[in-house]
């Protein structure tokens, strides 16, 4: 418990405000996606087609065969593009759904699926990251926490440092993750709308509302990379201060 109440948890604690601008364009960010997905949810394709059909269509037209559409039984909004497994997943609100939303998130999972056939490399680099991602992930907080509490101890000198600062390069890698994460979507929104198009899926004043939902949605990768970058700018103004307090 003392380590709640010392000096530098509280100087962690403090340098936490670092992150309000962040989480605040976050909020924001997030209420934008929900709202504009619920508006154009509403508004239905004058063709008619199911965001299924768009994904089936646009894949058989691009000559990606090796690919399978399939029905998540969760009702939120889960869809994505699995590289390992080569599906197109759309959740149960998304999959029949013949909604100007609907059709922009099959399409936009739909423009990944043809990155990975066309060997886009920004995608090849992101799959290769998010590997090794998920397993530095899982170390970052321990060896901080581990770190602090060695160094706040003053029992753990270099070694507690060691710990700090290996978190921090863990932390950096996952940001890299982030930085690589946000053309890889962008482009797939890209693909998405010129596909949405060029296949007859929408007509002009259709693809706008779709272009508003993958605008929004790209927005939150955006945001994401702020609170990260926000993060790892906390972690080393304490880390650069709790040195300069032990030398």
């Amino acid at each position: 418990m003392l380590i709640l109440f010392s000096p530098e948890y509280l100087q962690y604690t403090l340098l936490g405000i670092i992150l309000l601008p962040g989480m605040i364009f976050a909020i924001i960010t997030s209420a934008k996606v929900n709202s504009t997905f619920l508006k154009y949810n509403k508004v239905l394709s004058s063709k008619g087609y199911s965001a299924s059909d768009v994904v089936k269509k646009i894949l058989e037209n691009e000559g990606v065969y090796d690919v399978e559409v399939i029905k998540s039984s969760n009702p939120e909004l889960v869809d994505n593009y699995n590289p390992k497994t080569k599906t197109v997943t759309l959740s149960a609100k998304v999959f029949q759904s013949t909604s100007i939303a609907a059709l922009g998130v099959a399409a936009h999972e739909t423009g990944h699926a043809i990155q990975d056939a066309k060997g886009y490399v920004p995608l090849k680099a992101r799959n290769v990251l998010a590997t090794v991602g998920g397993v530095i992930s899982t170390f970052v907080w321990p060896l901080i926490l581990i770190g602090i509490i060695l160094d706040f101890a003053y029992v753990g000198g270099i070694v507690g440092k060691a710990f700090l600062w290996a978190g921090v390069g863990f932390f950096s890698i996952s940001l890299i993750f982030s930085l690589i994460t946000l053309p890889v979507e962008l482009d797939a929104s890209k693909r998405a709308l010129k596909l949405l198009v060029a296949n007859g899926f929408v007509d002009e004043m259709e693809v706008k509302g779709a272009k508003k939902v993958l605008s929004a949605a790209a927005m939150t990768y955006v945001a994401a990379i702020v609170v990260s970058i926000l993060q790892l700018l906390r972690f080393v103004l304490f880390f650069l201060l709790n040195s300069r307090r032990s030398d």
